[in-house]
């Protein structure tokens, strides 16, 4: 892949969820409320026509599944976490070099992961009351997106402590220094769906692999209200068609 679409691939990354240098550019404005809700993502701007446009987006509901023997899925997240940002569409955890996963013979590393309230992605028509993405970048730019679904239930220890550094205000920085702490906000059982999707937000790059943890964690009902208090709104897009895809466990 050529160093421009590696470049064009690593900043969908960080428009997936709006998390830019606050000296950066401002692009075109979305949200999830007010004149600039998911439905118009695809007309805000010429870079996001896939929003509108595209065969392949993201989330989906998942109701069906092919059996494939799918591989193992072994993530090795044992980096340090680096800040954490409240970029007015999510609450984001920056890694630092380090996390790692391997699939179809190649490494994804983590950057990222970040959270939607209520969940993007359904299971049987299921919503979450959370729901984690894990954001991964192989040497070439291609994404990879390990979800995973957060029940109602008891407190959830390893997100209070990111929780506990979550800034309050739209465009604001703090350290966040933890070893692990992707690691342990996944589930012990690690089967998943695979499809491949989209970027959730624009400019809804598609190509993206995305695999959704079978197995949900738990998080308390106040966990999740402090999180929507801070956030002000909902940060989920609607599901999108499935189309020809499918979908293979």
């Amino acid at each position: 892949m050529k160093k421009s679409v590696t470049l064009l691939l690593t900043a969908s990354v960080a428009m997936m969820t709006g998390c830019t240098s606050p000296d950066a550019p401002k692009t075109s404005h979305w949200g999830y409320t007010g004149h600039n809700t998911p439905e118009t993502w695809g007309h805000l701007s010429e870079k996001y026509r896939e929003c509108s446009e595209g065969l392949n987006q993201s989330p989906i509901n998942i109701t069906h599944s092919l059996h494939a023997h799918l591989p193992p899925l072994n993530p090795h997240y044992t980096s340090r976490s680096k800040n954490i940002v409240n970029n007015g569409h999510t609450i984001q955890v920056n890694m630092e070099p380090g996390s790692t996963f391997n699939i179809d013979n190649d490494t994804f590393e983590l950057k990222q992961f970040h959270f939607h309230s209520p969940s993007e992605n359904h299971i049987n028509g299921q919503a979450f009351p959370l729901e984690a993405h894990f954001v991964n970048l192989d040497k070439d730019g291609n994404i990879a997106v390990i979800a995973v679904m957060f029940k109602e239930g008891k407190p959830n220890k390893a997100l209070e402590k990111v929780w506990a550094h979550m800034p309050t205000k739209e465009g604001e920085s703090k350290p966040f220094k933890v070893a692990g702490i992707a690691n342990v906000l996944l589930p012990k059982d690690k089967h998943y769906y695979r499809f491949n999707g989209s970027l959730t937000t624009p400019p809804c790059t598609e190509g993206v692999r995305w695999f959704v943890l079978k197995t949900p964690v738990t998080v308390s009902k106040e966990q999740v209200e402090k999180f929507k208090h801070i956030m002000h709104h909902h940060n989920n897009r609607p599901i999108q068609p499935l189309d020809a895809r499918v979908i293979v466990d």
